[in-house]
């Protein structure tokens, strides 16, 4: 249940400190290293941040063809 909690709470913006709140976490560290996988910003930053260096690769790639 926590888990499907702090899932819900990423997945509708809410800010990582608050949700380390609600679970009863004194800092965001825990809750990063125990609910990694459903944070989604976290998720959704790592996905963005490939997408731009691949972007960047196949823009090298096209113009060096």
């Amino acid at each position: 249940m926590r888990h499907s909690f702090v899932s819900l709470l990423s997945d509708h913006g809410i800010p990582l400190e608050r949700i380390a709140q609600l679970v009863g976490h004194t800092s965001r560290t825990p809750t990063e290293a125990v609910y990694r996988k459903q944070l989604r910003p976290v998720i959704t930053e790592g996905a963005e941040a490939m997408d731009v260096i691949f972007a960047q690769r196949r823009g090298a790639t096209a113009c060096e063809a």
